[in-house]
């Protein structure tokens, strides 16, 4: 058995522990199993409490700039209570159910770029400890995924896909911070829309679905957001009229152009969905477009660079956030 991290905080010859975590993606709202494999150290100690936290590495803006920060999302408690002796081996199972808005970090099998994480925070005589840290691979919901279908046979593609800090307004959203998954409009839409971004916020009796389109700006006119919120059910529904579906909400949000626009040459910038972290992007330009391709053949190209780029293993994606994860900022 190969234990990946002393405990460090507890003090040379301290408990070591690895927590290894179900082979197969977890889903929103979904059971999370696994065991945390302790070995003692050099002399016996009492494990007060083991506790789980789930954490995100989100974006976060700042004055100037944006940077990425490590974000707490829930925690879990999983045991505690027992004695450790020293060199003994000793194992706890445990389940624990995931928040249903928990972001989605594959798709097909494919990275989408969101970084998320399980770490094990061992209490022994009062002190704490961050030990062990493993990726959390998270698939998407059947809706979530018919839904992403949807946008692909419809001839959107993939761009990116990333965590914010922040709320949307007017939603029920839980979680401090929400996923964009940012998609690009085929040829005959690029006239309207730079891109379009999609976030899920689930919960047990459905699914709410934000999306903005980000438009182009006129000659004479600034470009603004369009916003607009669709509620839908978690129950499987043939592809074809989940295509409908998807189709009437982005027939909705494109039509707005109109209402959210004065005649040009006179046309205003509009108003902006998210608090004050969000951070608005620019569009990728029609070299971007991805026609006609199916949103999973898409991520199969675009959702492999980006994670990529974003880590080389987990470790590094969190490294310089052991001192603590924070909720929301103010």
């Amino acid at each position: 058995m190969v234990f990946k991290k002393l405990l460090g905080a507890l003090g040379v010859g301290g408990p070591s522990v690895d927590t290894v975590l179900q082979p197969d993606p977890a889903l929103p709202g979904g059971s999370l199993s696994g065991e945390v494999r302790l070995r003692g150290g050099g002399t016996d100690v009492t494990v007060e409490q083991i506790s789980l936290l789930l954490v995100a590495r989100v974006e976060v803006e700042g004055h100037d700039e944006e940077h990425d920060s490590t974000v707490l999302l829930e925690r879990f408690t999983v045991g505690g209570g027992f004695r450790l002796a020293e060199d003994a081996e000793h194992t706890v199972p445990f389940t624990v159910t995931l928040p249903w808005e928990t972001p989605v970090t594959q798709l097909h099998g494919q990275p989408l770029g969101p970084v998320l994480g399980i770490r094990t925070e061992l209490e022994v005589a009062g002190a704490r400890d961050k030990g062990d840290l493993d990726a959390l691979a998270v698939g998407p919901l059947p809706a979530q995924e018919a839904i992403l279908e949807a946008f692909g046979q419809l001839g959107y593609g993939f761009k990116s896909a990333d965590l914010e800090l922040g709320h949307i307004r007017g939603t029920g959203q839980r979680l401090p911070c929400y996923q964009e998954i940012e998609i690009v409009p085929p040829a005959g839409q690029a006239h309207a829309v730079n891109e379009i971004e999609v976030t899920f916020l689930a919960a047990p009796d459905g699914l709410e679905v934000v999306i903005e389109a980000d438009k182009r700006a006129g000659l004479f006119s600034e470009s603004h957001d369009t916003v607009h919120r669709f509620t839908t059910s978690h129950h499987a529904l043939p592809q074809a009229d989940r295509n409908a579906e998807v189709d009437a909400w982005l027939q909705q949000v494109i039509g707005a152009h109109a209402a959210h626009a004065a005649p040009y040459p006179y046309a205003q910038g509009g108003g902006h969905h998210h608090d004050d972290h969000h951070h608005h992007r620019s569009g990728p330009g029609t070299g971007a477009v991805v026609a006609g391709v199916a949103a999973g053949a898409a991520v199969g190209v675009v959702g492999g660079m980006v994670a990529a780029e974003v880590i080389d293993e987990i470790g590094d994606a969190f490294e310089g956030d052991d001192e603590g994860e924070g909720g929301e900022e103010e």
